[in-house]
């Protein structure tokens, strides 16, 4: 018995679950067996007008309503998002190949891991303050704010702009991929069930060309907060730019991972492997360029050999620590392609490589790949691969060498380094252009800022930075 297609045409918008204006199907792919899961709607300009309209129409009112009732219905919000976890990790992990233990625990939980981090922020946010000669600093919310999330990490990015958008009294428009839409239309649901106003969060489906471009460009839209590639965060500023919105943008990464010599060098490079892999690769903060002492080197790619065979690939649908396929055909192709150009190139292919894992005949599934002796002029080097493939490069030893190959790159979003040095941890990562500097593999707080330096994008996610973000600067002088 096949199983039943899910259904999930509808929008929501002005607190209603309503058909498209035009019928525009598209069947949503599970990547572990290429085959149709759901069918959704693509939406049109029509359908997000009428979604814009039931945004700007509940404005005042949402950015009236005290902050305490905001943040209860934020509470509440956060509690449905506990209560229905399994349901919301077993979307993820149909949607974008996510394994179900990743899913639930990673994936969906972190959502309300950020909710937590922004209700602390928002407990202790600054509204208002004063200035000098009687004058006042006041930050409002900026309006009605466009919303485009990724297939990566889909509730997790919902999380970071959604909330923030709503705790500050904006009202908003979410676009989730088209690819990985499921765990969005729940979120949808949970909103709903919670009892948030009419209007002020609304959801509609389609691509970038339907309604991502009619997003970026609708005058009644006063802010864009987009993640993706860096490619259509251009695209998405290029849009916004007539009608001179605020644009915050989340994008691609190339992080480096600096070993060195004097560091715990099983530990570490294990650990920058299975980190590199996590997620089958598709994290735009993964340490995918890992830049060794030379002293260590050859060592250090024995190591990473061994990490890199460990991982195990398996099904999504299976409890354990094994991952998932790619996200769609698209990817896969294009993670093939860049292995490819990187035996063509002359990196040494350490393991994986090209095809599918043994045992696996369909779905989206790659080998765990490893290559060394890659140099700056490679492709592999520079360009994001968003798949389990690791570049090693190896270096002098200097920090002043480790800085220059850290810093090589368009991106800034992550870096990371490893040493037992600490007052050299503390010097190398504050020379590293990049917007989250995590030393010896250490953890990132609750409402960390999120977001990076050059072409990673502009803005911060996450905490005080995020509430921010979709706020308004005004002086009263009176």
């Amino acid at each position: 018995m096949e199983p039943k297609m899910i259904d999930k045409r509808n929008f929501y918008i002005n607190g209603s679950w309503v058909k498209p204006l035009v019928e525009n199907d598209l069947e949503v792919i599970d990547p572990a067996t290429e085959e149709a899961c759901a069918i959704i709607s693509l939406g049109a300009k029509a359908d997000l007008d009428l979604a814009v309209k039931a945004a700007k129409d509940s404005f005042d009112s949402w950015a009236a309503t005290p902050v305490n009732e905001r943040r209860a219905l934020i509470v509440k919000l956060g509690e449905i998002m506990k209560e229905r976890l399994s349901e919301l990790g077993e979307a993820i992990s149909l949607e974008m190949g996510a394994p179900i233990d990743l899913a639930a625990n990673d994936q969906a939980g972190v959502g309300a891991w950020h909710l937590k981090g922004f209700l602390k922020a928002l407990d202790n946010f600054e509204w208002e303050k004063p200035f000098q000669d009687g004058q006042t600093i006041i930050r409002e919310p900026i309006g009605v704010c466009g919303l485009i999330t990724p297939w990566n990490w889909p509730i997790n990015q919902i999380t970071l702009k959604v909330i923030p958008a709503l705790a500050t009294g904006c009202t908003c428009v979410l676009k989730p991929s088209e690819i990985a839409p499921l765990s969005a239309m729940l979120f949808a649901e949970f909103v709903d069930q919670a009892g948030f106003p009419k209007g002020v969060f609304n959801l509609v489906n389609g691509d970038g060309a339907g309604v991502g471009e009619a997003m970026s460009s609708h005058p009644d839209i006063d802010m864009m907060s987009f993640t993706g590639s860096t490619r259509a965060g251009a695209l998405v500023t290029k849009g916004a730019a007539d009608t001179v919105k605020r644009v915050t943008l989340e994008l691609g990464g190339k992080s480096p991972n600096i070993i060195f010599a004097d560091c715990d060098l099983e530990k570490m490079v294990t650990g920058g492997v299975e980190h590199c892999m996590e997620n089958t690769g598709q994290s735009c903060n993964s340490p995918t360029r890992m830049l060794v002492e030379e002293s260590v080197y050859e060592q250090a790619v024995s190591i990473a050999k061994i990490a890199a065979e460990n991982v195990k690939v398996g099904n999504p649908r299976e409890k354990g620590s094994h991952i998932g396929p790619l996200v769609s055909q698209m990817q896969y192709d294009k993670v093939q392609a860049l292995i490819e150009v990187g035996i063509k190139e002359g990196a040494r292919l350490v393991t994986g490589g090209l095809g599918r894992p043994e045992g696996f005949n369909r779905g989206y599934f790659v080998r765990p790949t490893v290559f060394a002796d890659v140099t700056p002029d490679m492709t592999i080097y520079k360009e994001e691969i968003f798949g389990p493939v690791l570049s090693m490069i190896a270096f002098d030893g200097s920090e002043d060498e480790a800085v220059r190959l850290g810093n090589d790159t368009p991106y800034g979003l992550a870096a990371y380094l490893s040493t037992d040095d600490k007052e050299k941890g503390d010097r190398v990562g504050r020379r590293l252009r990049a917007g989250m500097v995590r030393v010896n593999r250490k953890g990132l707080g609750m409402g960390h800022p999120f977001g990076g330096y050059k072409q990673s994008g502009n803005g911060r996610e996450g905490g005080a930075w995020g509430l921010e973000d979709f706020t308004e600067v005004k002086i009263l002088s009176q």
